[in-house]
C-alpha cells in the first residue's frame, strides 16, 4: 500500500509541475487534470477516504448549487470509474502473477549442493582438487569446476576454509534433468616436481601441474 501511494504521489507531483509550467496546448491540458483528478479519486478509494464527486473537466461539484439527483448520479458514475479502474489493476496483476508462474513453470530451475569433508589420497606434494558435472553419453563437462587447493600435509591451503568447503552449482534446467546421465567428475592434479622420486637437485623443478587421480559418480 505505501508503494503504491507513493508511485501515485510521485505521478502527482510531476504532473502538476506540468499544468504549471502553463506550456501545455488547451486539449492535452485538458486530458492531463482528468488524469489528476482519476489517479487522485483512485487514490482515495484504495485508501478508503471519501469519494468526490466532480463535473466532466473534473471540477468538484458544488453542493449548494447542484440538485441531489445530479450529485447522485455523478456519484455512480464516479464509483463506477474507480471500481472498473480497481478491477483492471487487479486484472493486470493476475495476469503478472500467472505469467510469472507460467514462465517459472516452463523453465524450471534446479541447484546441487556439494559439501567437501575430506580428501583421502596419498599425494605427497600439493594439489588441486576440481568437482564438475560430466554428461559421459556426449563426452563434455556441462558445468564449471570447483577448485579447491590442498595442501601436502592434508589439509585445505586456505585453512580458514576448513570445514567450510562448499559449492552449489546452480541453474540445471529441464534440458539437464532430460539427460540420460549425469556424473559427478572429482579430479585430482598434483603441483610440484616432474617425478615425486626426483631427487637430483639440478633437474629439480617445481610448480608444475600434473594429472594424478580421478574418480566419479555414475549417476542417473
Amino acid at each position: 500500500m505505501f508503494r503504491s501511494v507513493r508511485h501515485m504521489i510521485y505521478d502527482l507531483i510531476e504532473w502538476r509541475s506540468q499544468i504549471l509550467s502553463g506550456t501545455l496546448p488547451q486539449d492535452e491540458l485538458k486530458e492531463l487534470k482528468k488524469k489528476v483528478t482519476a489517479k487522485i479519486d483512485y487514490g482515495n478509494r484504495i485508501l478508503d477516504l471519501d469519494l468526490v464527486v466532480r463535473d466532466e473537466d473534473g471540477n468538484i461539484l458544488d453542493p449548494e448549487q447542484t440538485s441531489t439527483i445530479s450529485l447522485f448520479r455523478a456519484h455512480e458514475i464516479a464509483s463506477k470509474q474507480v471500481e472498473e479502474r480497481l478491477q483492471e489493476e487487479k486484472s493486470q496483476k493476475q495476469n503478472m502473477d500467472i505469467n510469472r508462474q507460467a514462465k517459472f513453470a516452463a523453465t524450471p530451475s534446479f541447484a546441487l549442493f556439494v559439501n567437501l569433508k575430506n580428501v583421502v589420497c596419498k599425494i605427497g606434494e600439493d594439489a588441486e582438487v576440481l568437482m564438475s558435472l560430466y554428461d559421459p553419453l556426449e563426452s563434455k563437462f556441462i558445468s564449471e569446476n570447483y577448485l579447491v587447493r590442498w595442501s601436502s600435509c592434508g589439509l585445505p591451503k586456505d585453512i580458514d576454509r576448513l570445514h567450510n568447503l562448499r559449492a552449489v552449482f546452480t541453474d540445471l534446467g529441464s534440458k539437464d534433468l532430460k539427460r540420460e546421465k549425469i556424473s559427478f567428475v572429482c579430479q585430482i592434479v598434483r603441483v610440484g616436481r616432474m617425478e615425486l622420486r626426483d631427487n637430483n637437485t639440478r633437474k629439480l623443478t617445481s610448480g608444475l601441474r600434473r594429472p594424478f587421480g580421478v574418480a566419479g559418480t555414475s549417476g542417473t
